[in-house]
């Protein structure tokens, strides 16, 4: 891969030197706002995995949980997880050792994963509107039709099609040739801002930056919208003010954190077609990899009382273990004292 000062339109490249790593210029370049920016984001990491990890303890340990709702919402935090850990992990090492630089392989390793595991949170969120759907609008055939395989496939699918689209944007970035700078001005292998790197004509890239938003966003958002067009349309027939409003609170979580990914992610990939200031996307970056995974922990579970009631049981679970072992113990050593 090579660099050139001057884009080749109609005529032959000049300056070409070879590419071997990208610069990451980060959220600032200030040294005295580094140590903030890392304990900032090392805290953010911290309470994204730790909220994650609790969901995921209290869907597998409770069997009140063990429903398609929870298995979806147990694989999104799983994917909330690798999301977040694909950027900041490196972002905090950088900082720590003062260093920019990113070879070109680690860079399209981090964007390849970064396009699996968003696109996982991409497709889970449809598949989670389907969920709602078919509980609100087919109450009485929602165990029939959200059966154990169907819930499976829908997660190998959001799986591989995740894989499909990282594939696709790694032969895409693979056909350029020539770029015109090696800064990102980002923290991480942000995809639409490498292919502004490129050189190439801008209408192939923004062709390329359309298409594949259109499949994996625009389609994706059309099911999200249809599903809670014919949620609201149901739900606005329950006689019920009670059951409305139980029935809104419900679907509310899952109604913010979509607004919240897609309000950020679909902007900042669709919006570097249209404008190509380097610093333009970095904060949407920072809402849709960072702040989203932290707060869909908090969404779900301080919005849904069967995951604190999981909780609680499990806390309250292993405290009377704990418990029982000490008081076992004592009584053990009591009685070889005694004899």
């Amino acid at each position: 891969f090579s660099f050139c000062k001057r884009c080749p339109r109609n005529t032959e490249p000049q300056n070409l030197t070879q590419i071997s790593e990208f610069h990451l210029i980060g959220l600032s370049e200030d040294p005295d706002l580094q140590p903030v920016l890392f304990g900032l984001f090392l805290a953010m990491y911290l309470v994204t995995v730790l909220g994650n990890l609790l969901i995921i303890l209290a869907v597998s340990s409770d069997p009140h949980l063990h429903t398609p709702m929870y298995f979806f919402l147990s694989n999104l935090s799983l994917a909330d997880i690798c999301f977040i850990s694909t950027t900041v992990p490196k972002m905090l090492v950088n900082i720590q050792t003062h260093s920019r630089a990113m070879s070109y392989v680690s860079c399209l390793t981090q964007m390849s994963f970064l396009i699996i595991f968003g696109c996982m949170d991409d497709l889970l969120l449809t598949v989670m509107a389907y969920d709602w759907f078919v509980a609100i609008c087919h109450p009485l055939h929602y165990s029939v039709i959200m059966n154990p395989h169907l819930c499976g496939f829908l997660v190998f699918m959001s799986s591989l099609f995740s894989l499909l689209d990282s594939q696709l944007n790694n032969f895409i970035v693979l056909q350029f040739a020539y770029f015109n700078s090696v800064e990102i001005y980002n923290f991480c292998c942000e995809p639409a801002q490498i292919l502004n790197l490129d050189c190439s004509e801008p209408f192939i890239k923004n062709l390329v930056t359309y298409f594949v938003g259109a499949i994996f966003g625009f389609c994706p958002i059309s099911v999200i919208l249809f599903s809670y067009y014919k949620i609201v349309s149901s739900i606005l027939r329950i006689p019920s003010s009670g059951g409305k409003y139980k029935a809104f609170s419900t679907c509310g979580s899952h109604i913010s954190v979509v607004g919240l990914f897609y309000g950020t992610s679909v902007g900042v990939y669709l919006g570097s077609a249209v404008s190509h200031s380097p610093r333009k996307g970095v904060a949407s970056s920072v809402m849709y990899t960072i702040v989203t995974p932290m707060l869909n922990p908090f969404i779900y579970s301080l919005r849904n009382r069967d995951i604190k009631n999981a909780l609680r049981r499990f806390h309250s679970g292993k405290v009377c273990q704990d418990l029982s072992c000490s008081v076992g113990m004592y009584v053990g050593e009591s009685m070889s004292s005694n004899t």
